[in-house]
C-alpha cells in the first residue's frame, strides 16, 4: 500500500470512498451541510514529501477525495466550506486513531476556518465509511 497522504494513498481513500455506502444527511447536519453538498480541505503541514492538500467533497450521496499541493490545481475551484490546518503527525495520528479529533481541537493541535458543521457532517459520513475505508488505513505506511 501506499505511503500516508501520497496522491498513490489519497487515490486508494477515494476510491474506498466511492464503495461506501453513506447515509443521507438531514437537518441536524447544520446549514450548509444540511443539503449534501459541501467541500472540506485539509492543509496537512511538513509531511516527509512536504505540505499536501486533500479535498473532501460530498455531493449528491457521495463523499470523494482529491490530492493537491497548496497553490496547486485545487486552489482555484471555489473555496471550501471549512478548512482545517494540521501538523502531519497529527494527522498520522488522526488516521491511526491515536489522536481524537476532539482532543486535537481541545489542545490546539487543528486549526479550523469556516462552518463547523461541515467539519462535523464530514467526520460522521467518514465514520459511516469507516467499513469500506478500513483496508485503506490497515495497509496504509507511514
Amino acid at each position: 500500500m501506499a505511503r500516508f497522504l501520497t496522491r498513490e494513498w489519497v487515490a486508494a481513500f477515494d476510491a474506498a470512498l466511492a464503495r461506501a455506502e453513506l447515509p443521507a444527511l438531514g437537518e441536524g447536519a447544520g446549514l450548509t451541510a444540511s443539503g449534501g453538498r459541501f467541500t472540506v480541505r485539509e492543509e496537512v503541514r511538513g509531511g516527509p514529501d512536504g505540505d499536501v492538500v486533500v479535498t473532501l467533497r460530498a455531493e449528491d450521496g457521495t463523499l470523494r477525495a482529491s490530492w493537491s499541493r497548496p497553490g496547486g490545481p485545487a486552489d482555484d475551484e471555489p473555496g471550501p466550506d471549512v478548512t482545517v490546518v494540521l501538523a502531519y503527525d497529527d494527522a498520522r495520528d488522526l488516521v491511526a486513531g491515536a489522536l481524537s479529533p476532539a482532543t486535537a481541537l481541545a489542545e490546539g493541535r487543528i486549526k479550523v476556518r469556516g462552518d463547523l458543521s461541515v467539519l462535523v457532517a464530514s467526520q460522521s459520513l467518514l465514520a459511516a465509511a469507516q467499513p469500506a475505508v478500513a483496508t485503506v488505513a490497515a495497509a496504509t505506511t507511514y
